[in-house]
């Protein structure tokens, strides 16, 4: 068998098994989840080897340090994936649920129901937890999912995929609707890009290479997120405690993360006081700091920034510091050179915090409070699968409903369109 067929293969019992799984109500889904994790924790150990054996892998190859953390299943990677499948179980199934109800004249009831999207393609590098959470979602929104991760985390994935499916025909899930693609070859994700018959989303998370490439190539619509260049504005009225704490654990909980602090942007007015102590904290802790010429000058340690470091997402201990003269100017900044992720301002000023909310459109916005909140099991989603930048359709981190499409209901006694 060919690789193209291999994947028509995979994907044409992808779209049999959604359309049974479909019909399936949130008891046996939610005993799938369930049996997921206890089966995951049984087999942890093998499974962690199995995860030594990309991480070896991949230091012969010299990947960096940041990458190696996303790659690592380590004890709070796994504590937080066991436990996402256990709170996925908790939530509502969205399912069948029917919306924004209302009654006609003529007396028809018009409703809108939640329905699966069908089939989802999850394309992702790096991190392993990911086919466990983008699993659970899928399936407890009512969908198949194809996981095609990294050839670097080729050996963590099928392991994984062998207990979700095992739990599969232990609950009555379709073992079809949780597939692994079982290849490293990167032809594989041409081949999927074009099952548009078989597939409804592609849903792609990594670096900008392969979000690029999926974006150009698809056949099938694609939710993505650029990058997480994600900004911290400190007003005049910040409190320097809490802009010092909400500093740091934006950049330095981990940094190999979309919703790491990459830019913070300075009121002039606190460009003398607040700033030079949360700096020398980060600092302190290896974080280079790269600044405008007024953050240079305040900041002997700081190096120069340059317009590509106001665009980049670093995930890595480089942090780009501006001085703006107003919250106008920092909003400039984020609109110019933002990605629509994550913002937040700290302030004590209600009027400045509420203003904020509404002026910026990044998909998830905060006032006093880190930027690692942008994350689906924070927000309460159980888990997500992904975090859009776009607009259409879903926007943030998703979770349960944004893997599901509403259709109309109609329900009537007779009634004629005359």
């Amino acid at each position: 068998m060919s690789l193209q067929e291999q994947i028509h293969s995979i994907a044409t019992r992808a779209r049999t098994a959604s359309d049974r799984l479909a019909e399936l109500g949130a008891r046996e889904k939610d005993a799938w989840l369930l049996r997921c994790a206890d089966r995951l924790e049984a087999e942890r150990e093998e499974i962690l080897r199995e995860n030594e054996r990309d991480l070896e892998e991949a230091r012969v190859k010299g990947v960096a340090e940041p990458l190696l953390n996303r790659l690592a299943l380590s004890e709070g990677k796994w504590n937080d994936m066991i436990a996402g499948l256990r709170d996925v179980a908790k939530l509502p199934d969205p399912v069948g649920g029917i919306e924004d109800s209302r009654l006609r004249p003529n007396g028809l009831r018009v409703g809108r129901m939640r329905i699966p999207l069908g089939v989802i393609g999850m394309i992702y590098e790096s991190r392993p937890n990911v086919t466990v959470d983008a699993a659970a979602l899928c399936i407890k929104a009512g969908n198949s999912v194809i996981l095609r991760g990294g050839s670097e985390a080729i050996h963590s994935n099928l392991a994984l995929a062998r207990e979700l499916r095992a739990a599969a025909i232990e609950t009555g899930i379709p073992e079809d609707a949780i597939s692994v693609v079982p290849v490293t070859d990167r032809k594989a994700i041409v081949h999927m890009l074009k099952e548009s018959r078989n597939i409804d989303l592609i849903i792609p998370r990594g670096g900008s290479g392969l979000i690029r490439m999926v974006t150009e190539n698809s056949q099938i619509p694609v939710i993505s997120h650029d990058a997480g260049v994600c900004h911290i504005f400190i007003d005049a009225s910040a409190d320097a405690d809490m802009a010092r704490s909400i500093v740091i654990d934006s950049k330095l909980r981990q940094m190999a993360v979309c919703n790491g602090l990459e830019t913070l942007l300075v009121h002039r007015d606190t460009a003398g006081t607040v700033m030079p102590s949360v700096l020398k904290a980060l600092y302190e802790e290896g974080v280079e700091i790269r600044g405008d010429e007024t953050v240079c000058q305040i900041f002997g340690d700081a190096k120069p920034a340059t317009d590509e470091d106001w665009a980049k997402e670093y995930l890595a201990p480089l942090l780009a510091v501006r001085v703006v003269d107003d919250m106008d100017a920092a909003i400039a900044h984020i609109r110019r050179w933002g990605t629509n992720h994550t913002e937040v301002i700290v302030t004590e000023s209600e009027r400045n915090a509420q203003a904020f909310l509404r002026r910026v459109n990044s998909s998830t916005v905060g006032v006093n409070c880190s930027t690692a909140f942008s994350d689906g099991y924070r927000l309460g989603l159980g888990a997500e699968i992904g975090v859009s930048t776009s607009k259409l359709h879903a926007y943030g981190p998703m979770g349960l409903e944004e893997l599901t499409t509403r259709k109309f209901v109609l329900q009537g006694d007779g009634q004629l369109r005359e």
